[in-house]
């Protein structure tokens, strides 16, 4: 499965512990859920440090992988006790977040501050779902007023221990529906793709 629904996005999750244990580890089962609200979802099989973590403080931070930070990020994946400082041990630097206890990692570039609504339990699958309540972004990302991916450059997760970078990107227009739908609407009038 984990090599049929490829890529995926990695959320690098930042946990505090009641105790003030700092944890960060990186989720592949991780994605946006919604914008009317926005939402986000990470998935733990099995009970992990994160897990145990948003039990008593029900909050994280979904820092966003990026190519430059693959080594730390995957270095956070090694089952750490629960009483260490995976930021400490990872060499990252703890930076304060706006509306939530655990701390963002500062090197990343963009994190999403996150209080958790549900945790969903089926067997080994725990599905954490949870609310963005504060969103930071660094300048260099920017582009045009939006996010540019290829400044961005996150880390796409395959399977085993393969990822990605994002390779060729291209845009596709949505379709007309007006010309669709019409009888005569003209060939040029369909979707066309234009690559970058």
């Amino acid at each position: 499965m984990t090599a049929l629904v490829i890529p995926r996005p990695v959320g690098w999750i930042s946990t505090i512990s009641a105790a003030g244990v700092r944890n960060g580890a990186p989720y592949s089962y991780f994605n946006l859920m919604g914008s009317d609200p926005f939402y986000v979802a990470f998935g733990s099989t099995g009970v992990k440090d994160s897990l145990r973590n948003i039990r008593e403080v029900p909050e994280f931070v979904a820092n966003i992988a990026t190519m430059d930070l693959l080594e730390p990020m995957s270095f956070t994946s090694g089952d750490f006790r629960p009483d260490e400082d995976e930021f400490a041990l990872a060499g990252l630097t703890p930076a304060p977040a706006a509306r939530v206890r655990p701390a963002r990692v500062a090197e990343a570039k963009a994190h999403l501050e996150c209080e958790v609504k549900q945790v969903f339990e089926d067997g080994q699958t725990h599905i954490v779902i949870a609310k963005v309540v504060h969103v930071h972004v660094q300048p260099s990302v920017w582009r045009n007023g939006r996010v540019d991916p290829k400044l961005l450059d996150p880390v796409c997760r395959l399977s085993g221990s393969m990822y990605a970078s994002l390779g060729d990107l291209f845009s596709v227009n949505r379709p007309d529906m007006k010309a669709v739908r019409a009888a005569d609407a003209p060939r040029e009038a369909m979707p066309h793709t234009t690559r970058r």
